[in-house]
């Protein structure tokens, strides 16, 4: 009877033992993730990321300007592309043929990551037609990640305006209208973010999904509501307009290459509160994707639980707001 008496506290003590050993392990986890992390990316440079070519079949080269200049151009569409030697003409045509009938100026950076195909000689062919001053390749020394090729794409880009599109050419190029209206609406000093969305599409594509990636779905929503960002539904599609001043910002900080760039993206600039809007687009699955949705789901959810202890505990830095 005793003995009964006595379980209750051994019990209770087992409860206790266990959360000290998970508060040690935790406290150690963080205490590695701090000594073991820098506060600031480092952004690599090759030297032949420095320069683009001014035609397909010449060999003169120029050099890229900086995202730290002035803008010169009104728009740049930054487009990452790794292996898209199919999909990416039909994307540029769309894309071209609406930036030449609009009266503003703009310039294309095509950003190939490190392909092992002909996506940079097809998308020199573009420049042959267009000419370099509105069409730009390019061809980054190693393979980075879609976050990556998009942040040496902005950190070369002319534009006031910066707008980056998947080149699949899931999203209709002609909704670019609307992000920019309401991209003037939001912005504060000369700062903002207008995200394409999918999110009014959800329905239909839960009926076309299996429950595996339904499921997916709505834990990796779950987990970027609770760890990363609150403001915007669809943190991932690839259809996003940003001022150069936030552009500035972001992409200096930014520390994800893969998949989740975005998310940490758009949680910088929540933590910096800077302007963020969400507009719905025009979208349709486009063949020939690269993600494994479970996969890459696993990694998805990694970077952002990692991203969430990184700025809680300080070893990511935010940047200085610039004025």
């Amino acid at each position: 009877m005793l003995e009964l008496l006595h379980v209750p506290c051994c019990v209770m003590d087992l409860i206790q033992l266990v959360l000290l050993v998970v508060i040690l392990i935790l406290g150690l986890i963080c205490l590695i993730v701090k000594i073991t992390t820098k506060p600031f990316p480092n952004i690599e440079n090759f030297e032949q990321e420095k320069t683009f070519r001014i035609s397909k079949s010449g060999s003169e080269l120029k050099d890229f300007p900086s995202l730290d200049s002035p803008a010169s151009v009104n728009l740049s569409v930054i487009v990452p592309a790794y292996n898209e030697e199919l999909r990416l003409p039909k994307m540029l045509d769309e894309c071209l043929e609406f930036l030449e009938a609009r009266k503003s100026s703009y310039e294309v950076i095509i950003v190939d990551d490190g392909s092992k195909d002909t996506t940079s000689e097809v998308a020199l062919g573009y420049v042959d037609k267009y000419g370099s001053e509105k069409v730009r390749v390019l061809t980054l020394a190693k393979n980075r990640g879609k976050g990556g090729a998009v942040r040496m794409g902005m950190l070369k880009a002319r534009g006031e305006n910066l707008l980056f599109a998947d080149a699949d050419g899931a999203t209709t190029f002609e909704d670019l209208v609307k992000l920019e209206e309401n991209l003037t609406k939001i912005e504060v000093d000369g700062q903002g973010i207008i995200c394409g969305s999918r999110a009014h599409l959800e329905d239909e594509s839960i009926a076309s999904r299996t429950i595996i990636r339904t499921i997916l779905m709505y834990g990796f929503h779950a987990c970027v509501w609770i760890f990363a960002v609150k403001t915007v539904k669809d943190t991932q599609c690839g259809f996003k307009l940003i001022k150069r001043k936030t552009a500035q910002i972001v992409f200096k900080t930014l520390h994800i290459e893969r998949w989740a760039f975005d998310v940490e993206m758009l949680k910088i600039a929540e933590m910096l509160c800077l302007p963020i809007g969400e507009m719905s687009v025009r979208w349709c699955e486009i063949e020939g994707s690269k993600l494994n949705p479970l996969v890459d789901a696993v990694k998805m959810f990694r970077d952002i639980a990692l991203l969430w202890l990184r700025y809680t505990i300080g070893a990511w830095k935010l940047p200085v707001k610039q004025e």
